[in-house]
């Protein structure tokens, strides 16, 4: 069954929008500049930093603002996630030129070398985040639980976050490229 996350959440945390004037300012010259209206649910997307699993550098959460980001919550042993890494290649490599990210953050899926290795052998072409010391990922979870008031009880978890770094839209379950394309397309 696809479930798409609603946000039930205090009106003092939602901020109004950005002008376009404050999008022209902090947006790549190159980069279409998105000015869709921010949802009324939408709520800031919690900071963090992980390890990329592939490079093994360390990766912030800040270094993704002006980009909009898919932020996958998976494991490399949950078949449904296994589905959508066709699609999220695609999409990425479609649109990073745009400005899209695709982050997966790993859970219970064992060493930073382990995951690299999966994300070599499926040709992940995206951003793959694993622990650092180990349960840093748990961790980001359970904020990202909090921030939407609905803990992640499910893989995949899926959130758009959009170029200013709030969440925009949650989905439980795998979904296809056009069904994420559909929704990334108006923050593009």
């Amino acid at each position: 069954m696809k479930r798409v996350l609603t946000f039930v959440i205090p009106l003092m945390l939602i901020a109004p929008a950005c002008s376009q004037k404050d999008q022209d300012s902090t947006a790549n010259a190159n980069q279409k500049v998105s000015s869709p209206a921010r949802p009324d649910s939408a709520v800031p997307a919690p900071e963090f930093t992980l390890l990329n699993s592939v490079t093994g550098e360390l990766v912030k959460s800040n270094d993704l603002l002006g980009k909009v980001v898919l932020l996958n919550f998976w494991g490399t042993w949950c078949g449904p996630c296994k589905k959508e890494i066709p699609d999220f290649n695609k999409l990425y490599e479609a649109h990073k030129k745009d400005g899209l990210e695709i982050v997966g953050i790993t859970l219970s899926s064992g060493t930073a070398n382990a995951i690299a290795s999966f994300a070599n052998q499926w040709e992940m072409e995206y951003l793959v985040l694993a622990d650092i010391n180990g349960g840093e990922t748990d961790e980001v979870t359970g904020m990202f639980g909090k921030a939407v008031n609905q803990p992640i009880y499910a893989i995949p978890t899926t959130f758009l976050i959009d170029r200013e770094g709030y969440i925009v839209k949650g989905y439980i379950g795998p979904r296809t490229h056009q069904e994420f394309l559909k929704d990334i397309n108006p923050y593009l």
